[in-house]
């Protein structure tokens, strides 16, 4: 019997062979939000109030980034134990020029990013429960990235 994958969060991403963060587009001035949990346009000179919902880039550069040492408190769920530090990233997306944080894919850490980097989308397996596995989006460096 196979595990059914879904997202963690729903309606925050897609998951198949091409994964992509879905943000929200204001109809009125094209502002785009992520994550997609607006009520009102961030734009201070937009007072609309609809939005639809659009794909974002699945590649960017790496804005910042950095390690966790410490384990965060719920609703945070380790996926080892003991706890195993790992890095985060603010990635500004390619096309969007939006900066969005999310922990770097398994097995690289601070060391294989700088500012500048390439990095992609990819999913993760958060956590099973139900015979159904969760998964989340991490950014994991490109070849482009690490030089190979």
């Amino acid at each position: 019997m196979s595990q059914q994958i879904m997202p963690a969060i729903e309606g925050w991403f897609t998951i198949g062979e091409e994964p992509a963060l879905v943000g929200q587009r204001c109809t009125k001035c094209g502002t785009i939000v992520f994550p997609p949990v607006a009520t009102f346009c961030t734009n201070p000179s937009c007072s609309s109030r609809e939005f639809s919902s659009v794909p974002l880039s699945r590649t960017g550069t790496v804005w910042s980034c950095t390690d966790a040492h410490y384990q965060p408190p719920p609703p945070f769920i380790p996926t080892t134990d003991p706890f195993e530090p790992f890095a985060i990233a603010a990635v500004e997306l390619e096309a969007e020029r939006l900066v969005v944080l999310g922990q770097v894919a398994t097995g690289f850490g601070p060391g294989d990013l700088k500012v500048g980097s390439s990095v992609e989308l990819v999913l993760e397996p958060l956590e099973v429960r139900d015979d159904t596995q969760y998964v989340v989006w991490k950014w994991r460096p490109t070849s482009e990235a690490s030089g190979s």
